[in-house]
């Protein structure tokens, strides 16, 4: 799914009305409209109290017409203007008359703290007060009303946007923005509801179509795309008939070190499950009976040290290598690493003290080949690319990080962020259970896995980021979040595969109808 930009929403809106022949009034009579219609499907009449808040600008337009066909479905509705400046929209205006021609109860003019009303906790409360428009702060009553509505805890709809969260850059002030339960979203969601600094003002999303101009709609390329199953599932390729371990790639995971041999485990057997062919291990000595006993699936190579990668030396021919899990950082591993970045072109699978190693030694990232696929958590990246001030920042010395190197750049977290050139895809599958040791280390070897079946570093660091957090999603149903293991996510990738191609269930009362 496309995130589209807040200025190509507004050349989106521009492009509708000329297409489709319409006035911008009409189009604010649709998306009001479409907010109400999944109010009124919820509600089938119920009586709660609705207090809807509107702005004076487009944003209040919109919550105009939602009060306009509440009130004349018979609800209890309230409607209030937030009255914060004396300029008004055109289209505000016209919907202010129309509301008027519905009710005696006109709307209430607030301009100061004194006049807000009380709110109940059973109550509801309509957000339309900015939307996606807002480019100034926040005056000090409108930001005591946001204090109100969440200290009378009454369930939250915004509009398009949380009042006062801007869409392309972070609240100086939380108390400057309305903390919403749910968020109907235009045309797209917003890439603020996905960060970790923004995303905790609305629990949940939903896009509402209002009708936007098809070929807009399709053919306007965004930076930013929302990855789910549909967008993966083009990506997979079906086993052939007549294919064979060879044919599905040969993938090599290097790392381990005395004590860390689990994180090589789980990563080749990750691989292995996610796809590959052939799986093999190079590892210390100290862990060749390890792996041959945990995961006899896999082949082992072992360095010529006991306890440390030393000296990473082979001669296999493999389509995928992932390296860095479970490696450490002592001097030995990190010359050896430097001499092999030195010789080795193809792309890597890098994490863990991989990746940290690059961050101790930054004349390193110059021999990393181009296209491989580098996967911090958060700290790992703080050392990659430095510190950040906010959510926007860490993505701006992200996307420098990535074009200065031409590699994929993984961000894990709770919306995993994948980074190549101009792109970045946000994933949406996976869960808290995921905050466990280990499934990192799965990840590693998921997106190794598909790259030794020959899919490129972009798609396969796409498709195993979804594949490893639906796995887990799957798992969640029989471990719960505290008891979801690493291990648990590898042993659920086959169902997460599954998955793809299971039809949504259809409701029984559907089935009737």
């Amino acid at each position: 799914m496309k995130i589209f930009a807040k200025e190509q929403i507004y050349t989106g809106d521009i492009l509708t009305t000329q297409r489709q022949n319409i006035s911008q009034n009409e189009l604010m009579e649709r998306a009001g409209t479409q907010v109400f219609n999944w109010l009124h499907m919820r509600m089938q009449g119920a009586q709660v109290p609705i207090h809807v808040f509107c702005g004076i600008g487009n944003n209040g337009g919109d919550g105009l017409v939602i009060a306009r066909h509440l009130i004349t479905h018979g609800y209890n509705v309230i409607t209030y203007v937030v009255n914060y400046s004396d300029k008004r929209s055109k289209d505000f205006l016209s919907n202010y008359d129309r509301i008027k021609n519905v009710t005696k109860d006109w709307p209430i003019l607030l301009s100061c703290a004194e006049e807000f009303p009380e709110i109940k906790p059973e109550d509801i409360i309509i957000d339309a007060i900015f939307g996606i428009g807002l480019n100034r702060s926040i005056d000090g009553w409108v930001k005591d009303l946001f204090l109100h509505f969440r200290k009378s805890r009454a369930y939250t709809l915004a509009v398009d946007m949380p009042s006062g969260l801007y869409a392309d850059k972070v609240p100086g002030d939380e108390n400057d923005v309305v903390w919403a339960n749910h968020t109907l979203s235009f045309a797209s969601p917003k890439l603020v509801f996905f960060l970790p600094d923004t995303s905790k003002y609305t629990q949940q999303w939903e896009v509402v179509d209002i009708g936007l101009d098809a070929e807009f709609l399709n053919m306007t390329p965004t930076e930013v795309e929302l990855i789910g199953k549909y967008e993966v599932l083009p990506m997979y390729r079906p086993r052939e008939k007549f294919g064979h371990k060879g044919t599905y790639g040969h993938a090599l995971i290097i790392g381990g070190s005395y004590g860390k041999m689990g994180a090589v485990q789980l990563a080749s057997k990750a691989a292995l499950v996610a796809g590959a062919g052939l799986v093999t291990a190079y590892i210390p000595k100290c862990g060749c009976q390890i792996m041959q006993t945990a995961f006899p699936e896999a082949m082992v190579i072992t360095d010529t040290d006991e306890a440390r990668i030393a000296n990473i030396n082979f001669d296999l021919n493999v389509q995928a290598i992932g390296i860095g899990v479970g490696i450490g950082k002592e001097k030995a591993t990190v010359k050896a690493f430097g001499a092999f970045l030195q010789t080795h072109k193809g792309p890597l699978v890098i994490d863990a003290d991989g990746i940290n190693i690059l961050s101790d030694n930054k004349s390193f990232l110059k021999t990393v080949p181009q296209y491989s696929v580098l996967t911090p958590h958060p700290k790992e990246l703080e050392r990659l690319i430095g510190s950040w001030k906010d959510d926007f920042d860490k993505i701006a010395k992200a996307k420098a990080f990535v074009k200065t190197y031409n590699v994929v750049l993984v961000i894990k977290g709770a919306n995993t962020m994948i980074l190549f050139q101009d792109k970045i895809f946000i994933n949406s599958t996976g869960n808290p259970g995921l905050s466990t040791a280990g499934t990192g280390d799965v990840l590693t070897g998921v997106i190794t896995g598909l790259m030794a079946q020959g899919y490129d570093s972009v798609t396969a660091a796409v498709f195993g980021v979804y594949l490893h957090g639906k796995s887990a999603d799957i798992a969640l149903n029989d471990f719960g979040y505290q008891s979801l293991l690493a291990s648990n996510v590898i042993d659920y990738l086959g169902k997460a595969y599954l998955d793809l191609f299971k039809q949504p269930e259809v409701p029984q009362q559907a089935q009737e109808e």
